[in-house]
């Protein structure tokens, strides 16, 4: 059974004029529901990630900053949010999330988190409205207990994981691949594993046959245990900031491709969702909830 990481935190610790970004966490779930895709008893609710599982990944006066809430005003502009009890608390809830996801996908095949995949959180510092790289604390965590011994890191977000190229730079055991806009944010990159930087107005037909030439390779090369797929949807060309020429339909098969892939090779695969930013949330929810269709169809 497809299993989902969803609290109602994830929506709403932000005040008014920030909540547009945190909309399409309550809404996915409710159209899942209502649609019948998902029934209630497949949702979880994480609780918050333990201090000390963060720190295997995080530096210490970073968390410390993070709990007393002492970031400064320049921390928290490069963050995009202001700092908050109920902020950071979410941040620990969703890291957990993915934790729970990725045991679960060891025994389901998959399962996702209606939140996560904050790749631009470093070791030591947030960005990009990331606070702490879950799928690094996740992947760290896994490694240490020893579900795996070799993990991948799909990062198919518009913008490129730079926090977690970055973490995982020295870390044999987790390969990190992101495809990304070349001219996007983050304006300096970092040097994941492997890096595909697309250029403006790449089409969609040329996103997925770059995608469909590299990723059986890797997975070939590679042989993950797991897989975190992180899915953003802010290469549809209606997104305010992605730059590409994705349509809704391509994204999809972007999700089919890869999801099929890992089902095809036996690889579980922990699924976050990322990035989105068209202007009309229909769109980013349509989007998203097509990710979660397609996990339920697949597995």
């Amino acid at each position: 059974m497809v299993t989902i990481a969803f609290d109602d935190i994830y929506a709403h610790p932000l005040p008014e004029n920030h909540r547009f970004p945190m909309l399409k966490y309550e809404l996915i779930p409710a159209q899942l529901l209502h649609e019948g895709t998902y029934t209630a008893d497949q949702f979880f609710k994480p609780i918050a990630c333990a201090s000390e599982v963060v720190l295997k990944t995080h530096d210490a006066d970073y968390v410390q900053k993070l709990i007393s809430l002492q970031l400064s005003a320049s921390e928290q502009r490069a963050i995009g949010f202001p700092q908050s009890k109920a902020l950071i608390e979410r941040e620990f809830i969703i890291t957990q999330g993915t934790i729970d996801c990725s045991i679960a996908a060891l025994t389901n095949g998959i399962a996702l988190n209606v939140a996560g995949g904050t790749h631009h959180a470093f070791a030591d510092r947030g960005e990009g409205f990331c606070i702490l790289n879950d799928m690094c604390v996740a992947a760290n965590y896994l490694l240490e207990h020893k579900y795996c011994k070799k993990i991948m890191i799909v990062d198919l977000d518009v913008h490129q994981g730079n926090g977690t190229a970055k973490i995982m730079e020295n870390n044999d055991h987790v390969f990190t691949f992101s495809m990304h806009g070349a001219t996007n944010y983050p304006f300096r990159k970092e040097k994941s594993d492997l890096d595909i930087g697309l250029a403006d107005g790449t089409t969609g037909e040329l996103y997925l046959s770059i995608l469909k030439d590299t990723l059986p390779k890797l997975m070939s090369q590679e042989k993950p245990d797991l897989v975190f797929y992180l899915s953003g949807v802010d290469i549809l060309e209606t997104d305010k900031f992605g730059k590409l020429k994705v349509s809704l339909e391509e994204c999809k098969r972007r999700d089919e491709f890869v999801l099929s892939s890992c089902k095809k090779n036996n690889i579980p695969v922990v699924v976050a969702l990322g990035g989105g930013y068209s202007p009309d949330v229909k769109t980013i929810v349509e989007a998203h909830c097509n990710t979660f269709r397609l996990a339920a169809d697949l597995f």
